[in-house]
């Protein structure tokens, strides 16, 4: 794609040798982040050498990985935002009433990614933690993210969007995902069954900054084994609606909740 003339393509690069770590890919030669990042061996093994000066990745001659300052890129973003700040301790009475685990989560680009979470017991195959990406369409936290948008960003997504079928329940063409936003808008909360994974039934509702701009959703989580669609329409949409509202309501007067 053209990029601007500001544009600062090392600094791409660089982003890119860092992303190419991750939960599956602890532990990357020099010959792995080239060609993760499709560069050449020289040129990947510059980013790496430098950002081992820089403190960023830790290389024991063969190997590399991420060493623990990188954190502090995705701290920055965290401390300079109140909302995980102002969401937790509501996760934390959210998770004591219903006993299933919560998480606060907001869009970026096509995912959204956990900024806050309270678990109970693991219900996925991927451990989920701070900063876990999903793909936007088939979470219940990402479609009502994405019911927020102008009408215009929504399409924009819808035609980009690579829609895959995660399971075999995924909602995976525009067009029925279109129409499911716009259920979800209607009604202020979406309920996603089994798409992202089997056994794996997830209820979200927006949370609205005091502009009323979708800020983050929240969502509770539980495995199908344990409950329906209908009784987590019963039982716990009325409790995150009621927590969707509390953060909502500290967000517009700048509070900061007490604990549990």
């Amino acid at each position: 794609m053209p990029r601007e003339p500001y544009y600062v393509q090392s600094l791409e690069r660089g982003l890119a040798v860092i992303r190419a770590f991750d939960a599956e890919h602890r532990e990357l030669t020099l010959s792995d982040v080239a060609r993760s990042c499709g560069l050449t061996r020289a040129a990947a093994r510059r980013f790496l050498l430098t950002l081992t000066d820089l403190g960023y990745v830790r290389t024991d001659g063969r190997l590399f990985s991420l060493a623990p300052r990188v954190l502090e890129l995705g701290y920055a973003f965290l401390s300079s935002v109140s909302l995980p700040e102002v969401a937790e301790p509501h996760l934390e009475r959210l998770v004591q009433q219903v006993h299933e685990s919560s998480s606060l989560s907001v869009l970026d680009g096509d995912d959204v990614v956990y900024v806050a979470r309270v678990p109970t017991s693991r219900i996925m195959r991927v451990a989920i933690n701070v900063g876990t990406r999903f793909p936007a369409y088939a979470t219940s936290m990402g479609r009502v993210l994405l019911a927020a948008l102008p009408a215009g960003e929504l399409e924009a997504y819808l035609d980009r969007a690579k829609l895959e079928p995660l399971t075999d329940r995924t909602i995976a063409s525009p067009s029925a995902l279109r129409a499911e936003i716009a259920r979800v808008r209607a009604q202020g909360h979406s309920i996603v069954d089994q798409e992202l994974e089997e056994g794996l039934r997830s209820l979200a509702a927006p949370i609205r900054d005091r502009n009323g701009t979708a800020a983050g959703a929240i969502n509770v989580s539980v495995h199908a084994a344990r409950a329906t669609v209908e009784d987590i329409r019963e039982r716990l949409l009325p409790p995150l609606l009621a927590a969707a509202a509390a953060i909502e309501s500290d967000l517009r007067i700048g509070a900061r909740p007490a604990r549990p």
